[in-house]
């Protein structure tokens, strides 16, 4: 059994790269589910990206034209009159990319489980049965945990978070998102709330799950009004290299992940345009400086969470009241892109009034974002 491209994954960045390649070459696709789906992901994307990457538009929940950011004291609201995010179906969207794929002719076996290379074959336990599949190129898109990752030695420097979520009942915005940073509900990472609509709404945080509790109750959302629970992890930082021989990482497998929200679905199909790219060229150690606007806003979103996680209260507290200000909130509203944060910052840090205050602040917060 031979593919040109052999791989291993079955989440969105897999599928996607599949969708790419099939019907230019003969792709098979290792999915250890039964199923698409299933993995906790809040799956908020940016409407231009969304549109720009062809992703199936069936997968598409609800849109978000703004969101409301909450500190222990204040908020503030930015909104534009258009949608700038979908909430997306993970299920939906894997399946569509998947459906897309096969109809090009990619074969997909599902249920199956990767156990590592011998003889420049990938050995997959499927159905109680062992093959040993040959590949010219093989791909990892096979999470966080990677397997794959794992039998190219690649090394690993990351922070890794468990992430909590419900979808819950309650009363909400149905376009608008609301972001809660508190260091005294969650001092690593900020908690969330994505409405599915006016009745439902996606409710999750990165960290300890006593922090999701204590935000649920500050939220006054209940725990028994809930319709799913999921859990999941994340990985923040960078797996190197990418390419090893024939051998390439992609998506969450190669932490393509934003340090700033830990989403990954964009970065990931923006990555595997870059691959399929550096693969039907026959050149796939082109692959990495392919992805290079990716490796720019990664490297800012670390710089980001640095800068987060050296602020107490009182630090986000005075940001909140720059971020809050009538000049700052024009400049987010007019310039910002949902998925390019590094943009968002540079578009505030133009601002000579806006960068004083920061300075005033924290010298060392605007020293990690330029």
């Amino acid at each position: 059994m031979r593919y040109d491209v052999l791989i291993i994954g079955g989440g969105p960045a897999g599928n996607y790269l599949a969708n790419l390649l099939a019907g230019e070459m003969r792709v098979g696709v290792i999915e250890r589910k039964g199923s698409f789906g299933g993995k906790a992901c809040t799956g908020v994307i940016g409407a231009k990206n969304y549109k720009r990457l062809a992703l199936p538009e069936e997968a598409v929940l609800n849109e978000l034209r703004g969101a409301v950011f909450y500190s222990r004291i204040q908020s503030f609201e930015i909104s534009r009159s258009s949608a700038q995010a979908y909430v997306i179906d993970r299920k939906g969207l894997e399946r569509g990319l998947a459906e897309r794929a096969i109809e090009k002719g990619a074969d997909y076996y599902l249920g199956a489980t990767f156990q590592g290379f011998k003889n420049g074959r990938a050995v997959v336990q499927h159905v109680g049965e062992r093959l040993e599949i040959e590949a010219g190129y093989y791909v990892g898109a096979d999470g966080v945990n990677s397997t794959v990752a794992k039998a190219i030695e690649a090394r690993t420097e990351a922070e890794f978070l468990s992430g909590y979520e419900l979808e819950v009942m309650g009363e909400f915005r149905p376009d608008f998102a609301e972001v809660w940073v508190n260091k005294d509900i969650n001092d690593v990472f900020f908690s969330w709330v994505v409405p599915l609509n006016e009745r439902v709404a996606r409710v999750g945080t990165l960290g300890s799950l006593r922090s999701f509790r204590k935000f649920l109750r500050v939220r006054m959302l209940k725990p028994t009004s809930a319709l799913e629970f999921k859990t999941g992890s994340v990985g923040l930082g960078w797996r190197k290299p990418w390419v090893r021989g024939n051998v390439a990482l992609l998506g969450d497998a190669a932490l393509q992940i934003k340090p700033t929200t830990a989403g990954g679905i964009v970065f990931g199909a923006f990555c595997a345009n870059a691959l399929a790219e550096a693969i039907l060229n026959g050149r796939l150690g082109d692959y990495e400086k392919l992805c290079k606007v990716i490796k720019k806003q990664i490297s800012f979103g670390l710089k980001f969470r640095r800068a987060f996680l050296g602020m107490n209260q009182e630090d986000i507290e005075r940001v909140f009241e720059v971020l809050g200000s009538r000049e700052a909130i024009e400049v987010i509203e007019s310039q910002a892109e949902f998925d390019d944060h590094l943009k968002t910052a540079k578009a505030i840090l133009k601002r000579p009034k806006l960068l004083a205050r920061l300075i005033k602040i924290s010298p060392s917060i605007v020293r990690y974002l330029v």
